[in-house]
């Protein structure tokens, strides 16, 4: 009888466990994603990654939020595939001059340094496209975030979107219907959509990105009603109403280099920087609730946090005989000497 009901209870994790690594697309063309793929054939694979952006975070404590940024711009164009890493060649056009990633994608140095360990350690083994889902999970723990286990398996595009970088990525100014829209055509929901915003709880953005909540953010020449006051008199300092594009703000200015949930405490005294982010309290009640709960129970957020990187992670992933393995992330393979 014990034995038996062991069996139950194990039989009942792994239907627990199995939607957090199975790839609903991936899983019909017969392969998918599973975390421990590298076990044999790179079993340091992790370990490498791990320490690569520990090292990057002494460094700069800004790395982390710049990779699980990568992560993200990568899924939302063409699934998980690392085309965001691609440099202009003969025949792509680099996503890294789209409107989302130019002047403000980073972290490409420390893909490369933990690609080229990795192939010192295990040569055409563990794709850039891993490196990119491992590294986002390394940085969201090293900042005090939550943990997971990354399916693993994915291949390298050969190719790059350039038009899907500038059309796909949720933008800081589009209302929240259209940012809810691009998640949902990634097969992500609103529940999906707030976790996942959670992650500007660590990072920057540029005065450019929401110059427009300060100044005339409906076309009528006035701020946007939905920002704190005296907040948007600080941030109006040092990002004017023209030049300084660039000038860095923390997305949390609470606790700017740790992973937790004052984001969210934030937009509900309407200090969330952006708009993007702002509109998740203000626009839609079910969005709004959720903030609320991952303000009152961090616990809660992380919980769904860990599980949305996952679901996010198995957008459309190439598996099997598609895409490469690339020696340098950068290029494909055949522009590689």
């Amino acid at each position: 009888m014990a034995v038996s009901l062991n069996i139950f209870i194990v039989a009942l994790s792994l239907i627990a466990f199995s939607p957090l690594c199975l790839s609903s697309k991936a899983y019909e063309s017969g392969s998918y994603l599973f975390p421990q793929y590298y076990d044999h054939s790179c079993p340091k694979a992790q370990e490498i990654v791990q320490s690569i952006v520990a090292k990057a975070f002494a460094q700069d404590p800004r790395m982390p939020a710049s990779l699980l940024r990568l992560h993200f711009h990568d899924c939302f164009v063409k699934g998980c595939d690392a085309s965001i890493l691609l440099d202009n060649s003969g025949t792509i056009i680099s996503e890294k001059r789209s409107n989302p990633n130019r002047n403000s994608a980073r972290g490409f140095e420390v893909i490369e340094e933990i690609k080229h360990a990795l192939e010192q350690e295990c040569p055409e083994t563990v794709s850039c496209a891993d490196i990119l889902a491992l590294a986002a999970r390394d940085s969201t723990v090293i900042t005090g975030g939550p943990s997971w286990e990354v399916p693993l398996g994915r291949r390298d595009a050969r190719g790059a979107s350039l038009s899907g970088s500038n059309n796909d990525i949720p933008a800081p100014n589009n209302t929240f219907q259209t940012i809810l829209t691009k998640f949902k055509r990634q097969g992500l929901n609103l529940v999906d959509l707030v976790s996942l915003s959670g992650s500007h709880t660590i990072g920057n953005s540029r005065c450019t990105s929401f110059r427009q909540r300060l100044y005339n953010q409906s076309g009528n020449g006035k701020p946007d009603l939905t920002l704190n006051q005296y907040y948007g008199s600080v941030l109006r300092k040092q990002c004017p109403r023209s030049g300084g594009d660039q000038n860095l703000f923390f997305l949390d200015l609470v606790t700017p280099f740790k992973f937790d949930n004052h984001y969210f405490k934030n937009l509900i005294m309407y200090k969330g920087l952006l708009s993007s982010d702002e509109v998740l309290f203000t626009k839609n009640r079910e969005s709004k609730e959720l903030v609320e709960l991952y303000a009152e129970n961090q616990e809660a957020f992380f919980e769904q946090f860990a599980r949305s990187m996952v679901k996010m992670g198995n957008i459309s992933p190439l598996t099997g005989a598609r895409g490469e393995i690339r020696r340098i992330c950068r290029r494909v393979n055949h522009a590689a000497y």
